[in-house]
């Protein structure tokens, strides 16, 4: 029985892009979250600011879009100021982009727009991760991303594919990020099928393809994803 619940807050970017399978890791670990949303809330306020655990989402806009959305250079700000101080943060796709730029890594448009389930390949370093699952036969993960970014100084890769070199990175012992999706919920994609449904037709992507893989998959992703993040926030606790 956990006699102390810690606070969590996630940063939002568009609602359907949720913590999915990660919600009933953080609650079943002591972990009461709060959401904010980034482009209207204040990611200034000390309950982010100063919160056990910053998880920041995805999102379908670029970390070098400022111009346009400039509340993507307030987070910049918060996760320049939580990296200094070693808090515990962990970011994913979008998210994972805005912890490279807050470390002074280049940010830019790739090559190859990935939609679709897939795997990665660990480090020797991510081997020894909470990423360790990542490893084993039938593993996969969810990709929805055109962006990349370099490897921040002082970061370790921890994963990578033919597509990309910079998968995951850990920054220290309480910074993860992530540029693919663990924490999706195959029951929830239905919302992003709707949520995402232009940038699925420019690329070409039929939806009924994406349910199809999703389904072969479905079933060993909850195990997945608890064990990694259940490790995970083990580690920064």
């Amino acid at each position: 029985m956990n006699r102390h619940r810690r606070s969590a807050v996630a940063l939002r970017h568009v609602a359907f892009e949720d913590l999915g399978l990660l919600s009933s890791v953080l609650d079943r670990e002591g972990w009461d979250v709060s959401f904010c949303d980034a482009a209207i809330d204040d990611v200034s306020h000390r309950s982010i600011v100063d919160a056990d655990l910053l998880i920041v989402l995805g999102g379908p806009i670029g970390v070098y879009e400022a111009d346009a959305y400039p509340f993507l250079t307030r987070e910049i700000a918060l996760l320049e100021r939580r990296l200094a101080q070693g808090r515990p943060t962990l970011d994913i796709c979008l998210g994972a982009q805005l912890m490279a730029r807050a470390l002074g890594a280049r940010v830019y448009a790739g090559g190859i727009k990935e939609i679709g389930w897939g795997q990665v390949s660990l480090t020797k370093q991510g081997a020894g991760s909470c990423l360790g699952p990542l490893a084993e036969d039938g593993a996969s993960v969810l990709h929805w991303h055109a962006d990349t970014f370099d490897l921040p100084e002082g970061a370790i890769r921890l994963a990578s594919n033919d597509a990309y070199d910079n998968q995951a990175f850990a920054y220290g012992r309480h910074a993860l990020a992530l540029q693919f999706h663990l924490e999706a919920d195959p029951r929830q994609l239905e919302e992003w099928y709707v949520g995402h449904a232009v940038e699925l037709a420019a690329a070409g992507i039929p939806i009924a393809q994406l349910r199809s893989s999703t389904a072969a998959v479905a079933n060993r992703l909850p195990a997945q994803a608890d064990r990694i993040f259940t490790r995970w926030i083990h580690e920064i606790s």
